[in-house]
């Protein structure tokens, strides 16, 4: 018995559609003159190449009468990437410039804090730099039991002679920050503006730093107005700091003349260059030619001004080599722009840096000495800076200034 479903049905066949050709080139001409007709709003991308009609053996493309597919609803994945793209800052690089930065802006107490929650987590390795700038800022601090303490510690965790302690930098005494002002115009006695803003910034600063590299004219009339500002903030007990002394020297050259009875003034201002930076032969020389030419008696020499103001910063410094000239810097450096290091680096190669008395540089001064070093840097000269503190070295780092300069630090 045959049952009726498993008959075999008809086959029905499909309609075949005929295989696409290209179109020629006289059709393809003939349908761009065609006017447009009304197209579907969803039009594919043109592929680049040939067309899948072109390929001989493609398949037929079937059309569809249906709606194109409406993708906006449609959420693309928001998977995060395996990797990231930032370079995370090294944690005990992290630490260290951190602390630099506080103690450059005279928050000791912050640096503390931090620097001895930091050595709690690295005791080893790497980290002995943020230890060795905790011992730095008990040296500078003058905190000797802090300091002895930190060596114990400092031996069990790295299990070698901690660094001893010394006397060589002694707490700095508190100083007001120096102002800076540039003498604008010629030292000349009719410059009403450059001497107002002079006597105005003598007024709000116990210590000011009076740059006069633009001068480049002088009278005798403008020297005996210097010079009497200069004596007036020693009786008031203020200090003012000459930069680029020198360059007005070389000015003051052409007019201090022996046998010439003029100028007086111009004398005056050079011997009191020579008390306040301690050129004392100098001073004696220039002060009997003085009396010699005017007759009268020379200013005397006096030792407490000398102490009060100090010695310019270029000095002969301790140094490997003895015969080493070096540019001095130290105590507490603010607002410094180093105008006379140009000089100095234009007749040394290599230029060295003593930085073994620099207790702390505010983060303006080490811009602006990396804007001079770079300039000299492009002179083709070697640049070494010679012990400074770990604070002050890590300083350095984060201006970038061991880009042109090597920075050698103290033995311990």
């Amino acid at each position: 018995m045959v049952f009726s479903f498993f008959k075999k049905q008809p086959e029905k066949k499909m309609g075949v559609r005929p295989p696409a050709s290209p179109r020629t080139s006289d059709e393809r001409g003939a349908a761009a003159d065609e006017p447009p007709t009304d197209r579907p709003r969803y039009q594919p991308a043109a592929s680049v190449g040939l067309n899948r009609a072109d390929l001989p053996f493609a398949t037929p493309v079937a059309k569809s009468d249906s709606p194109p597919l409406d993708l906006s609803e449609f959420v693309f994945s928001a998977l995060e990437p395996d990797f990231q793209a930032e370079v995370e800052l090294d944690p005990i690089d992290a630490e260290a410039e951190e602390a630099a930065m506080l103690y450059s802006n005279g928050q000791d107490a912050a640096v503390r804090s931090r620097l001895e929650n930091a050595i709690r987590q690295y005791r080893g390795g790497a980290g002995e730099r943020l230890w060795l700038m905790l011992f730095d800022l008990f040296r500078v601090g003058g905190q000797q039991g802090p300091f002895e303490a930190l060596g114990i510690e400092y031996a069990q965790a790295f299990e070698k002679s901690p660094p001893g302690w010394h006397e060589a930098v002694r707490p700095a005494p508190v100083l007001i920050k120096a102002g800076i002002v540039l003498f604008k115009g010629e030292l000349t006695g009719d410059n009403e503006a450059g001497f107002a803003a002079l006597r105005q910034a003598l007024a709000s600063n116990r210590h000011l730093r009076l740059d006069l590299g633009k001068v480049r004219q002088l009278d005798d009339a403008g020297c005996e107005r210097l010079v009497g500002l200069l004596q007036q903030a020693h009786k008031n007990h203020r200090e003012i700091e000459i930069l680029n002394r020198d360059h007005v020297a070389g000015l003051l050259d052409s007019r201090v003349v022996p046998g010439q009875q003029t100028d007086r003034a111009c004398w005056l201002l050079k011997l009191e260059f020579c008390q306040l930076y301690d050129q004392m032969k100098v001073f004696e020389d220039l002060a009997v030619q003085y009396a010699v030419n005017f007759e009268i008696s020379p200013p005397s020499w006096e030792p407490r001004r000398v102490a009060a103001s100090g010695p310019g910063p270029l000095v002969l410094a301790a140094a490997d080599d003895p015969m080493a000239e070096a540019y001095v810097i130290k105590g507490e450096v603010k607002s410094s722009r180093f105008s006379d290091l140009l000089a100095y680096s234009a007749a040394n190669d290599p230029v060295l840096i003593d930085c073994s008395r620099v207790t702390r540089m505010d983060f303006l001064s080490a811009g602006a000495l990396l804007n001079v070093l770079t300039t000299i840097k492009g002179t083709g000269r070697q640049i070494v800076f010679r012990h400074p503190n770990h604070l002050v070295a890590e300083l350095f780092r984060v201006v970038g200034l061991r880009a042109v300069a090597e920075v050698v630090l103290a033995r311990n």
